[in-house]
Protein backbone atom coordinates (compact mmCIF):
# COMPACT_ATOMS: atom_id res chain seq x y z
CA UNK A 1 0.00 0.00 0.00
CA UNK A 2 1.22 3.45 -1.12
CA UNK A 3 2.60 5.56 2.18
CA UNK A 4 0.27 8.05 1.78
CA UNK A 5 -2.83 5.80 2.08
CA UNK A 6 -2.01 4.17 5.54
CA UNK A 7 -4.01 6.04 7.28
CA UNK A 8 -6.59 4.37 9.30
CA UNK A 9 -8.48 5.38 12.94
CA UNK A 10 -8.49 3.51 15.68
CA UNK A 11 -11.63 4.26 17.87
CA UNK A 12 -13.71 2.99 20.90
CA UNK A 13 -17.32 3.80 21.20
CA UNK A 14 -20.20 3.23 23.36
CA UNK A 15 -23.24 1.83 20.74
CA UNK A 16 -26.75 3.49 21.27
CA UNK A 17 -26.16 6.74 19.03
CA UNK A 18 -29.21 9.25 19.50
CA UNK A 19 -29.10 12.07 17.06
CA UNK A 20 -28.08 15.37 19.18
CA UNK A 21 -29.70 17.86 17.06
CA UNK A 22 -33.27 16.20 17.42
CA UNK A 23 -33.18 13.67 19.89
CA UNK A 24 -34.25 11.32 17.91
CA UNK A 25 -33.13 7.64 17.20
CA UNK A 26 -31.26 7.06 13.90
CA UNK A 27 -33.76 5.41 11.22
CA UNK A 28 -32.90 2.12 9.32
CA UNK A 29 -34.37 0.38 6.40
CA UNK A 30 -33.95 -3.45 6.20
CA UNK A 31 -34.83 -4.95 3.06
CA UNK A 32 -35.26 -9.04 2.96
CA UNK A 33 -35.85 -10.47 0.23
CA UNK A 34 -37.34 -13.80 0.40
CA UNK A 35 -37.74 -16.44 -1.91
CA UNK A 36 -38.94 -19.79 -0.47
CA UNK A 37 -37.44 -19.22 2.92
CA UNK A 38 -40.79 -18.56 4.43
CA UNK A 39 -38.91 -21.43 7.07
CA UNK A 40 -36.09 -18.53 8.34
CA UNK A 41 -38.37 -15.55 8.05
CA UNK A 42 -39.65 -15.26 11.56
CA UNK A 43 -36.01 -15.68 12.99
CA UNK A 44 -34.61 -13.20 10.23
CA UNK A 45 -36.88 -10.58 11.05
CA UNK A 46 -37.54 -10.98 14.86
CA UNK A 47 -33.20 -10.34 15.30
CA UNK A 48 -34.65 -6.80 12.99
CA UNK A 49 -36.96 -5.93 15.61
CA UNK A 50 -34.86 -6.65 18.85
CA UNK A 51 -31.88 -4.30 17.95
CA UNK A 52 -31.95 -1.25 20.85
CA UNK A 53 -31.43 2.33 20.11
CA UNK A 54 -32.63 2.33 16.52
CA UNK A 55 -35.96 2.93 15.19
CA UNK A 56 -36.24 0.04 12.34
CA UNK A 57 -38.42 -0.55 9.31
CA UNK A 58 -38.57 -3.91 8.09
CA UNK A 59 -39.32 -3.83 4.88
CA UNK A 60 -40.29 -8.02 3.05
CA UNK A 61 -40.52 -8.55 0.01
CA UNK A 62 -42.00 -11.88 -1.44
CA UNK A 63 -40.32 -12.47 -5.00
CA UNK A 64 -43.11 -15.01 -5.88
CA UNK A 65 -42.11 -18.01 -3.73
CA UNK A 66 -44.01 -21.29 -4.07
CA UNK A 67 -43.21 -21.96 0.07
CA UNK A 68 -45.51 -20.52 2.93
CA UNK A 69 -43.62 -16.96 2.27
CA UNK A 70 -46.35 -15.25 1.95
CA UNK A 71 -48.56 -16.20 4.39
CA UNK A 72 -45.54 -15.56 6.53
CA UNK A 73 -44.54 -12.29 5.55
CA UNK A 74 -48.50 -10.75 5.69
CA UNK A 75 -48.80 -12.55 10.02
CA UNK A 76 -45.40 -10.50 10.17
CA UNK A 77 -46.74 -7.26 8.63
CA UNK A 78 -50.06 -7.58 10.90
CA UNK A 79 -48.65 -7.98 14.35
CA UNK A 80 -46.50 -5.26 14.21
CA UNK A 81 -46.34 -1.92 12.34
CA UNK A 82 -42.90 -1.62 11.71
CA UNK A 83 -42.95 -4.58 9.71
CA UNK A 84 -44.39 -3.79 6.12
CA UNK A 85 -44.74 -6.37 3.43
CA UNK A 86 -44.72 -6.93 -0.25
CA UNK A 87 -45.34 -9.87 -3.02
CA UNK A 88 -44.12 -9.92 -6.28
CA UNK A 89 -47.13 -11.85 -9.10
CA UNK A 90 -43.97 -13.08 -11.09
CA UNK A 91 -40.31 -14.30 -9.96
CA UNK A 92 -38.21 -11.16 -11.20
CA UNK A 93 -34.86 -12.29 -9.66
CA UNK A 94 -32.82 -11.46 -6.54
CA UNK A 95 -31.09 -8.37 -8.18
CA UNK A 96 -33.99 -6.11 -9.08
CA UNK A 97 -35.59 -7.43 -6.15
CA UNK A 98 -32.58 -6.13 -3.92
CA UNK A 99 -32.73 -2.36 -6.61
CA UNK A 100 -36.34 -2.50 -5.58
CA UNK A 101 -36.04 -2.41 -1.99
CA UNK A 102 -32.54 -0.39 -1.22
CA UNK A 103 -33.22 2.04 -4.04
CA UNK A 104 -37.02 2.28 -4.69
CA UNK A 105 -38.54 1.71 -1.32
CA UNK A 106 -36.20 2.49 1.35
CA UNK A 107 -35.92 6.17 2.92
CA UNK A 108 -34.34 5.42 6.22
CA UNK A 109 -31.10 7.25 7.51
CA UNK A 110 -29.07 3.84 6.71
CA UNK A 111 -29.72 0.65 5.34
CA UNK A 112 -29.41 -2.65 5.38
CA UNK A 113 -29.75 -5.42 3.02
CA UNK A 114 -30.46 -8.66 4.72
CA UNK A 115 -31.23 -12.50 3.16
CA UNK A 116 -34.01 -13.92 4.95
CA UNK A 117 -31.55 -17.14 5.91
CA UNK A 118 -29.85 -14.92 8.19
CA UNK A 119 -29.71 -12.66 11.44
CA UNK A 120 -28.39 -9.68 12.69
CA UNK A 121 -26.24 -9.59 15.63
CA UNK A 122 -27.89 -8.12 18.98
CA UNK A 123 -27.09 -4.77 19.18
CA UNK A 124 -25.23 -4.68 15.46
CA UNK A 125 -27.25 -1.68 14.34
CA UNK A 126 -26.94 0.88 16.89
CA UNK A 127 -22.83 0.06 16.42
CA UNK A 128 -23.02 0.62 13.22
CA UNK A 129 -25.16 4.01 13.55
CA UNK A 130 -23.43 5.29 16.25
CA UNK A 131 -19.91 5.41 14.44
CA UNK A 132 -21.74 6.95 10.87
CA UNK A 133 -23.53 9.26 13.61
CA UNK A 134 -20.30 10.26 14.90
CA UNK A 135 -18.25 10.13 11.74
CA UNK A 136 -20.16 11.55 8.51
CA UNK A 137 -17.68 10.55 6.08
CA UNK A 138 -17.95 6.79 6.73
CA UNK A 139 -20.74 5.35 3.87
CA UNK A 140 -20.40 1.97 5.15
CA UNK A 141 -19.69 0.07 8.53
CA UNK A 142 -19.34 -3.87 8.33
CA UNK A 143 -17.83 -6.72 10.87
CA UNK A 144 -17.60 -10.07 11.40
CA UNK A 145 -20.11 -12.48 10.16
CA UNK A 146 -20.38 -15.79 11.53
CA UNK A 147 -21.37 -18.42 9.98
CA UNK A 148 -23.84 -21.07 11.23
CA UNK A 149 -26.05 -24.06 10.20
CA UNK A 150 -28.70 -24.18 13.15
CA UNK A 151 -29.92 -21.28 15.29
CA UNK A 152 -28.59 -23.43 18.29
CA UNK A 153 -25.61 -22.58 17.58
CA UNK A 154 -25.54 -19.00 17.90
CA UNK A 155 -23.02 -17.47 20.48
CA UNK A 156 -24.21 -14.91 22.97
CA UNK A 157 -23.69 -11.37 22.01
CA UNK A 158 -23.80 -8.76 24.71
CA UNK A 159 -21.19 -5.77 23.97
CA UNK A 160 -22.43 -2.13 24.74
CA UNK A 161 -18.88 -0.91 24.64
CA UNK A 162 -16.77 -1.87 21.44
CA UNK A 163 -13.82 -1.09 19.21
CA UNK A 164 -13.73 -0.20 15.56
CA UNK A 165 -11.01 0.80 12.76
CA UNK A 166 -11.71 3.11 10.20
CA UNK A 167 -10.40 3.10 6.53
CA UNK A 168 -10.17 5.93 4.23
CA UNK A 169 -12.15 4.70 1.05
CA UNK A 170 -9.20 4.63 -1.75
CA UNK A 171 -6.94 3.09 1.02
CA UNK A 172 -9.33 0.16 1.82
CA UNK A 173 -10.19 -0.05 -2.21
CA UNK A 174 -6.56 -0.51 -2.61
CA UNK A 175 -6.48 -3.42 0.01
CA UNK A 176 -9.01 -5.38 -2.13
CA UNK A 177 -7.41 -5.11 -5.03
CA UNK A 178 -4.29 -5.83 -3.48
CA UNK A 179 -5.69 -9.39 -2.17
CA UNK A 180 -8.25 -9.87 -5.55
CA UNK A 181 -10.87 -11.22 -3.02
CA UNK A 182 -13.87 -10.63 -0.78
CA UNK A 183 -13.53 -10.05 2.69
CA UNK A 184 -17.43 -9.06 3.34
CA UNK A 185 -20.50 -11.56 3.16
CA UNK A 186 -23.68 -9.40 3.38
CA UNK A 187 -25.46 -9.48 6.12
CA UNK A 188 -23.15 -7.29 8.72
CA UNK A 189 -22.93 -4.34 6.26
CA UNK A 190 -25.10 -0.98 7.60
CA UNK A 191 -24.90 1.42 4.25
CA UNK A 192 -25.66 5.31 5.04
CA UNK A 193 -29.03 6.13 3.00
CA UNK A 194 -27.55 8.61 1.04
CA UNK A 195 -24.39 6.96 0.17
CA UNK A 196 -26.35 3.76 -0.94
CA UNK A 197 -29.12 6.24 -3.24
CA UNK A 198 -26.01 7.99 -4.89
CA UNK A 199 -24.21 5.00 -5.82
CA UNK A 200 -27.15 3.26 -6.99
CA UNK A 201 -28.59 -0.49 -6.54
CA UNK A 202 -26.77 -3.56 -7.83
CA UNK A 203 -25.27 -4.41 -11.42
CA UNK A 204 -27.72 -6.94 -13.28
CA UNK A 205 -24.69 -8.20 -15.42
CA UNK A 206 -23.23 -9.15 -12.21
CA UNK A 207 -25.58 -11.68 -10.64
CA UNK A 208 -23.45 -13.66 -8.33
CA UNK A 209 -20.58 -11.09 -7.73
CA UNK A 210 -22.87 -8.25 -7.27
CA UNK A 211 -21.91 -7.57 -3.52
CA UNK A 212 -18.29 -7.53 -4.09
CA UNK A 213 -18.60 -4.68 -7.02
CA UNK A 214 -21.13 -2.84 -4.62
CA UNK A 215 -18.87 -2.49 -1.54
CA UNK A 216 -16.10 -1.27 -4.00
CA UNK A 217 -18.35 1.56 -5.55
CA UNK A 218 -19.25 2.69 -1.81
CA UNK A 219 -15.21 2.59 -1.14
CA UNK A 220 -14.84 4.92 -3.73
CA UNK A 221 -16.43 7.71 -2.37
CA UNK A 222 -16.54 7.08 1.01
CA UNK A 223 -14.55 5.86 3.97
CA UNK A 224 -15.20 2.53 5.76
CA UNK A 225 -14.89 1.50 9.25
CA UNK A 226 -15.08 -2.18 10.73
CA UNK A 227 -16.24 -3.14 13.93
CA UNK A 228 -14.22 -5.58 15.94
CA UNK A 229 -14.51 -7.88 19.30
CA UNK A 230 -18.06 -8.37 18.44
CA UNK A 231 -19.98 -10.18 15.48
CA UNK A 232 -22.32 -7.98 13.85
CA UNK A 233 -24.47 -10.49 12.02
CA UNK A 234 -24.96 -14.40 11.57
CA UNK A 235 -24.41 -16.08 7.94
CA UNK A 236 -26.42 -19.38 7.55
CA UNK A 237 -25.18 -21.83 5.27
CA UNK A 238 -27.04 -25.02 3.88
CA UNK A 239 -27.77 -26.45 0.78
CA UNK A 240 -29.50 -23.96 -0.90
CA UNK A 241 -27.35 -21.22 0.02
CA UNK A 242 -25.52 -18.99 -2.47
CA UNK A 243 -22.24 -19.95 -1.26
CA UNK A 244 -22.43 -23.20 -1.93
CA UNK A 245 -24.89 -23.15 -5.07
CA UNK A 246 -22.36 -20.30 -6.57
CA UNK A 247 -19.00 -20.72 -5.35
CA UNK A 248 -18.08 -24.05 -5.12
CA UNK A 249 -16.93 -23.97 -8.24
CA UNK A 250 -13.11 -22.02 -7.25
CA UNK A 251 -12.94 -21.25 -10.99
CA UNK A 252 -16.49 -19.48 -11.16
CA UNK A 253 -15.99 -18.05 -8.72
CA UNK A 254 -12.27 -16.47 -10.04
CA UNK A 255 -14.07 -15.42 -13.21
CA UNK A 256 -17.31 -13.62 -11.29
CA UNK A 257 -14.54 -11.50 -8.77
CA UNK A 258 -12.90 -10.51 -12.00
CA UNK A 259 -16.21 -9.55 -13.33
CA UNK A 260 -16.55 -7.70 -10.07
CA UNK A 261 -13.24 -5.40 -10.62
CA UNK A 262 -13.74 -5.08 -14.49
CA UNK A 263 -16.92 -3.28 -13.77
CA UNK A 264 -15.42 -1.29 -11.30
CA UNK A 265 -12.94 0.74 -13.34
CA UNK A 266 -14.93 0.34 -16.66
CA UNK A 267 -17.72 2.86 -14.79
CA UNK A 268 -15.26 4.74 -12.63
CA UNK A 269 -12.63 5.68 -15.00
CA UNK A 270 -11.98 8.87 -13.24
CA UNK A 271 -11.16 7.26 -9.71
CA UNK A 272 -7.58 8.42 -8.66
CA UNK A 273 -4.90 5.73 -9.40
CA UNK A 274 -7.36 3.72 -11.40
CA UNK A 275 -5.22 1.61 -13.80
CA UNK A 276 -3.07 0.87 -10.80
CA UNK A 277 -5.25 -0.16 -9.02
CA UNK A 278 -7.01 -2.19 -11.42
CA UNK A 279 -3.66 -3.70 -12.65
CA UNK A 280 -3.31 -4.72 -8.42
CA UNK A 281 -6.39 -6.53 -8.88
CA UNK A 282 -5.53 -8.61 -11.93
CA UNK A 283 -2.03 -9.65 -10.49
CA UNK A 284 -4.00 -10.68 -7.32
CA UNK A 285 -6.20 -12.84 -9.45
CA UNK A 286 -3.59 -14.18 -12.15
CA UNK A 287 -1.71 -15.04 -8.86
CA UNK A 288 -4.57 -17.38 -7.60
CA UNK A 289 -5.28 -19.03 -10.58
CA UNK A 290 -1.60 -19.98 -11.26
CA UNK A 291 -1.28 -21.43 -7.62
CA UNK A 292 -4.88 -24.00 -7.81
CA UNK A 293 -3.17 -24.76 -10.89
CA UNK A 294 0.10 -25.78 -8.90
CA UNK A 295 -2.05 -27.56 -6.26
CA UNK A 296 -3.55 -29.64 -9.04
CA UNK A 297 -0.31 -31.44 -9.49
CA UNK A 298 0.57 -31.84 -6.26
CA UNK A 299 -2.87 -33.46 -5.79
CA UNK A 300 -2.88 -35.18 -9.27
CA UNK A 301 -6.11 -33.85 -10.24
CA UNK A 302 -4.80 -31.91 -13.36
CA UNK A 303 -8.50 -32.65 -15.24
CA UNK A 304 -10.66 -31.94 -12.08
CA UNK A 305 -9.06 -28.47 -11.14
CA UNK A 306 -9.51 -27.28 -14.76
CA UNK A 307 -5.63 -26.33 -14.99
CA UNK A 308 -5.75 -25.16 -18.86
CA UNK A 309 -8.48 -22.96 -17.96
CA UNK A 310 -6.73 -21.80 -15.15
CA UNK A 311 -3.44 -20.86 -16.87
CA UNK A 312 -5.59 -19.59 -19.82
CA UNK A 313 -7.53 -17.15 -17.60
CA UNK A 314 -3.86 -16.09 -15.72
CA UNK A 315 -2.28 -15.12 -19.09
CA UNK A 316 -5.66 -13.22 -20.35
CA UNK A 317 -5.66 -11.19 -16.84
CA UNK A 318 -2.61 -9.92 -16.16
CA UNK A 319 -0.43 -9.74 -19.31
CA UNK A 320 3.13 -10.14 -16.97
CA UNK A 321 1.87 -14.03 -15.58
CA UNK A 322 5.20 -15.40 -16.69
CA UNK A 323 7.03 -13.02 -14.61
CA UNK A 324 5.08 -14.02 -11.24
CA UNK A 325 6.61 -16.79 -8.97
CA UNK A 326 3.80 -18.72 -9.45
CA UNK A 327 4.42 -19.50 -12.70
CA UNK A 328 7.58 -20.51 -12.04
CA UNK A 329 6.19 -22.92 -9.64
CA UNK A 330 3.90 -24.18 -11.99
CA UNK A 331 6.83 -24.99 -14.88
CA UNK A 332 8.59 -27.14 -11.88
CA UNK A 333 5.70 -29.04 -11.68
CA UNK A 334 4.58 -29.15 -15.24
CA UNK A 335 8.36 -30.40 -15.63
CA UNK A 336 8.01 -33.41 -12.81
CA UNK A 337 4.30 -34.15 -14.29
CA UNK A 338 1.08 -34.82 -11.52
CA UNK A 339 2.04 -38.28 -10.93
CA UNK A 340 5.46 -37.61 -9.37
CA UNK A 341 4.86 -34.23 -7.60
CA UNK A 342 1.67 -36.03 -5.68
CA UNK A 343 4.14 -39.26 -5.14
CA UNK A 344 6.75 -37.23 -3.99
CA UNK A 345 5.24 -33.97 -2.49
CA UNK A 346 8.56 -32.25 -3.32
CA UNK A 347 6.41 -29.13 -3.17
CA UNK A 348 4.78 -29.87 0.32
CA UNK A 349 6.90 -27.21 2.28
CA UNK A 350 6.19 -24.68 -0.42
CA UNK A 351 2.19 -25.49 0.35
CA UNK A 352 2.63 -25.58 4.24
CA UNK A 353 4.36 -21.72 3.90
CA UNK A 354 1.28 -20.92 2.11
CA UNK A 355 -1.16 -22.15 4.46
CA UNK A 356 0.81 -20.24 7.10
CA UNK A 357 0.66 -17.10 5.66
CA UNK A 358 -3.43 -17.53 5.08
CA UNK A 359 -3.82 -18.33 8.61
CA UNK A 360 -2.00 -14.96 9.68
CA UNK A 361 -4.33 -13.81 6.69
CA UNK A 362 -7.58 -14.57 8.42
CA UNK A 363 -6.38 -13.57 11.66
CA UNK A 364 -5.59 -10.18 10.73
CA UNK A 365 -8.85 -9.79 9.31
CA UNK A 366 -10.08 -10.76 12.39
CA UNK A 367 -9.08 -7.98 13.78
CA UNK A 368 -8.73 -5.28 10.76
CA UNK A 369 -11.58 -6.59 8.76
CA UNK A 370 -8.91 -6.41 5.99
Amino acid sequence: MRPQDKRSAHNSVSSGYVDKACGEMPTVDILIPCYNYGRYLRACVSSVLSQPGVSVRVLVIDDASSDDTAEIGRQLATSDNRVEFRRHEHNIGHIATYNEGLIGWSTGEYAVLLSADDMLAPGSLSRATSIMGNDKTVGMVYGRAIHFTEATELPTVNARHFSYERFRGHAWLEARCRAGHNVIASPEVVVRGRVQRAVGGYRPDLPHAGDLEMWLRIAAGSSIAYVRRVPQAFYRIHQQSMMRSVYQDPFIDLQQRKAAFDSLFRHNQHLRDAAYLHDLANRALAREALWRACRAYDHNRVEEYRVDELMQFAFITYREATSLTEYAALRRRRWLGPILCNRTQVFAPTAAVRRVRKWLCQQRWKWRGI
